[in-house]
């Protein structure tokens, strides 16, 4: 029995990761899972100006937010589970934290769109001692698969139109 690192951002993708480690903990495989929420951190500007507390009240709050729907889909399976909260990049935060709390794999849901070099999947395939497991989420609408290109193009031709 395996204990998972589930790394939640309270999306529909991360979601999805969320149910795979239920269906998982169903069939006996999952002894433990920590859900863990990872917070950007406040420019260094905005850091001056609010007191470390509302900081960390404010970055508490919203990682409560987060992960509202992912513990009641552990809870209605009851699922064991602890919850983290990190402030942090979230490549790092969740590669130190899966070294940490000695976990055997990490489940991370993303949506299927072009994958891209620096995306946090991949940084966490490199960085990770243990195996990331990718649940990929619904795939990409025509709009996003072929939105960006085609404004690109089209503001291409404008300007060449423009410029004749």
């Amino acid at each position: 029995m395996a204990t998972l690192l589930l790394p939640c951002d309270g999306s529909s993708s991360a979601l999805l990761a969320v149910r795979h480690a239920v269906d998982a903990f169903r069939r006996g495989d999952v002894l433990m899972v920590h859900l863990l929420n990872v917070q950007p951190p406040f420019s260094a500007y905005v850091a001056r100006h609010v007191s470390r507390e509302l900081r960390a009240d404010f970055h508490r709050e919203r990682a409560d937010e987060a992960l509202v729907e992912a513990r009641q889909l552990l809870d209605g399976a009851n699922v064991p589970y602890r919850v983290h909260a990190e402030v942090g990049d979230k490549a790092r935060c969740i590669a130190d934290a899966a070294r940490r709390l000695r976990c055997d794999r990490i489940v991370v849901g993303t949506a299927r769109k072009r994958a891209v070099e620096n995306s946090l999947t991949s940084q966490l395939l490199e960085r990770c001692a243990v195996p990331v497991e990718v649940i990929g989420g619904a795939p990409a609408g025509a709009l996003e698969r072929v939105g960006i290109p085609a404004g690109v193009g089209a503001g291409m031709a404008l300007l060449w139109v423009g410029g004749s």
